[in-house]
């Protein structure tokens, strides 16, 4: 179904468009097929040219090609030869690289889509993006993206009324489908399980009830609460990241309490937790680690080095394990050491080395931990605003995604997250390949007038946020 939703919706734009893709990751494809529809004639580049052609196999008006692009700020004249010949760069590669992108596309004129966040790096350019006369949309797709368009949406419909926004919580998860989500996380990785664990080390900040609270990466899973959006789901949510910027990014300085953050399913934060008190959330090294090591130790030993252990055997490992970490109840300590066993952290298994323990638990958890035939996943997105009108009045609103991907298949199918980020991407492309994004510089879609353009067009595509009140 969702793949069916991608086709024949824009218009034909001619191949005298052309576009330049960097990237193959697994949310490239509904952008690629989308611009491919509409007659754009899109250049796939990728470090290795089998990524690049994988993607573009069975698309028209696509060539692979390959591409390195360096994340030092020196010129790049090869990327700067690719974007003199397109008309606009779409960025799906890591933000890191995003800067030196831009800085090409100064040079060469050029404008430029990406998903990501606007990084400091990338804000700096702002002036130099404006001089050259070019449009450079960024967070657009679905946390970034779809979030923001129907945050402003509601908040700047709050505000034309009179009313004020007194609270504002946003949460997003994606996950595996409930019934593909039997493992002790309740998770799957559709992208890098290291970029999963790395983001839960992160400080979060934010504002509640007028005051500023800042919770530790170490301290993130205890503050985990459970979280109702309907009865069908066990969610818990935790703050991600820095909040605090919204209070001025989204327009609303009289909001005493602002928190974006993720959804999980229940038992997850508790066993993260327990992973991140035991040491195998760190990337310092450990020798028996070694990837160079000819003969690799069990998972028991690793596990024994990481966490300090004179002893190997499981009841060695679980007594330092307790004392290490705490647990809330009886029910939850079997629930987590269940969990280490199903890992196999506590068993005689060889285990693949990576150096350090994050990198070697990661080499485990692409291996139990991935999608597979039949699977599907699943996105959850809510924003939760408090609201005062001028009378005195107030109301609790809802505005609320849910979206399935397709079954797992070897023929061929479009998860929830990768439409969710590709379809609002490839509807940035096509505003500015028609001009239709006035602005210069680095933009996000923060404000009614962009958002509102984003809006319309995604939802020609049957993605809609849904409101509802809740109280008055």
């Amino acid at each position: 179904m969702a793949q069916t939703v991608l086709t024949n919706l824009m218009p034909k734009m001619g191949l005298s468009k052309k576009a330049l893709l960097l990237g193959a990751g697994f949310v490239t494809k509904p952008t690629l097929q989308m611009l491919s529809d509409a007659g754009v004639d899109v250049t796939v580049a990728c470090r290795t040219l089998a990524n690049a052609q994988k993607l573009c196999s069975g698309i028209n008006n696509t060539h692979p090609t390959t591409l390195k692009i360096s994340d030092t700020p020196e010129r790049d004249d090869e990327l700067d030869d690719a974007l003199s010949k397109v008309d606009v760069v779409i960025s799906l590669i890591p933000y890191t690289y995003h800067a030196n992108v831009i800085r090409s596309a100064i040079r060469t004129k050029k404008n430029v889509v990406t998903t990501s966040y606007v990084s400091p790096a990338m804000l700096e350019l702002d002036r130099e993006a404006k001089e050259a006369g070019i449009t450079v949309v960024n967070e657009i797709g679905l946390d970034p993206g779809i979030d923001h368009l129907y945050a402003v949406k509601t908040i700047d419909e709050v505000h034309n009324e009179g009313g004020k926004i007194n609270g504002f919580l946003s949460y997003c998860g994606g996950l595996p489908a409930p019934e593909s989500s039997g493992n002790p996380l309740g998770y799957k990785f559709s992208w890098s399980s290291r970029g999963v664990l790395l983001a839960l080390r992160n400080t979060a900040k934010f504002f509640k009830e007028g005051k500023e609270v800042e919770i530790p990466g170490k301290d993130l899973m205890a503050s985990a609460r459970p979280y109702h959006i309907t009865p069908g789901f066990n969610f818990v949510a935790y703050a991600n990241r820095d909040s605090t910027p919204y209070r001025e990014r989204y327009s609303i300085p009289e909001a005493q309490t602002v928190i974006r953050g993720t959804l999980r399913y229940g038992g997850f934060p508790e066993f993260v937790r327990t992973l991140t008190d035991i040491g195998f959330l760190s990337d310092a090294s450990i020798p028996v680690l070694s990837a160079d090591n000819p003969d690799p130790p069990t998972w028991s030993a690793a596990t024994a080095a990481t966490i300090g252990s004179r002893s190997d055997d499981e009841a060695g490992l679980l007594s330092k394990i307790a004392g290490a970490t705490k647990f809330g109840s009886k029910d939850e300590e079997s629930h987590v050491v269940s969990g280490l066993r199903w890992l196999g952290i506590l068993s005689s298994k060889k285990i693949t080395p990576r150096g350090n323990p994050l990198d070697t638990l990661c080499a485990t958890l692409e291996e139990k931990m991935q999608y597979e035939e039949g699977d599907r996943d699943f996105v959850m997105l809510q924003h939760k605003f408090d609201i005062e009108w001028k009378d005195g009045t107030k109301e609790v609103r809802t505005s609320t995604l849910c979206e399935y991907g397709d079954k797992v298949s070897k023929e061929g199918y479009t998860s929830a997250m990768a439409r969710l980020v590709g379809v609002p991407c490839a509807v940035a492309v096509k505003l500015v390949l028609e001009g239709k994004i006035e602005d210069k510089g680095i933009l996000a879609p923060v404000n009614p007038k962009l958002a509102g353009q984003l809006r319309e067009e995604i939802e020609k595509y049957g993605i809609t946020m849904k409101e509802k009140t809740l109280s008055q």
